[in-house]
């Protein structure tokens, strides 16, 4: 598989979030060779505080509102960072084959955590994680976002503060 280049599809999705002022967070969801469903961050411009629509979340209801039957293992996710708890379970809990992200999320990332802790659902899954695909690119984007004083999402947090010392 082409990561880079799937990823490379992903940060267009990205560049449009940070175009209209959202957090540039793009997905794509990839199977057997083809992109199957796009998204990318809404909710996050204007003090919106929206943490149901991440990109990861936009692609898997795009997916389900085509209602084709495809097998979830062979899906592979690009995301330009790294999936939080949230849509990392919903991942898991579609059954999808692996994540592949571009830039690591130290505040809100959850793609390490330790399963073996967690009931079987999860314990159980057999999603494998793929991170710093174009990690440079989608560090760039989210530089630009967080040095622009128009855009007030998790300015100020840990976040912010580790991807502009870098």
């Amino acid at each position: 598989m082409d990561y880079e280049h799937f990823m490379g599809e992903a940060l267009k999705e990205a560049q449009r979030a940070l175009g209209r002022g959202e957090f540039p967070v793009g997905c794509v969801l990839v199977h057997r060779g083809h992109v199957i469903a796009r998204g990318s961050r809404k909710g996050t411009q204007e003090d919106g505080h929206n943490e149901l629509d991440h990109a990861e979340m936009v692609a898997l209801r795009r997916l389900a509102a085509r209602k084709e039957l495809r097998e979830p293992s062979g899906i592979s996710v690009f995301s330009t960072m790294e999936p939080c708890l949230m849509c990392f379970g919903a991942l898991m809990l579609h059954g999808i084959g692996e994540i592949v992200f571009a830039y690591e999320d130290p505040m809100g990332g959850s793609t390490s955590c330790d399963r073996s802790r967690l009931s079987p659902l999860y314990r159980e899954s057999l999603i494998r994680v793929r991170p710093g695909v174009c990690r440079g690119d989608s560090l760039s984007l989210f530089k630009v976002f967080f040095a622009d004083p128009r855009n007030s999402y998790w300015r100020g947090s840990y976040l912010a503060e580790y991807t502009l010392k870098q």
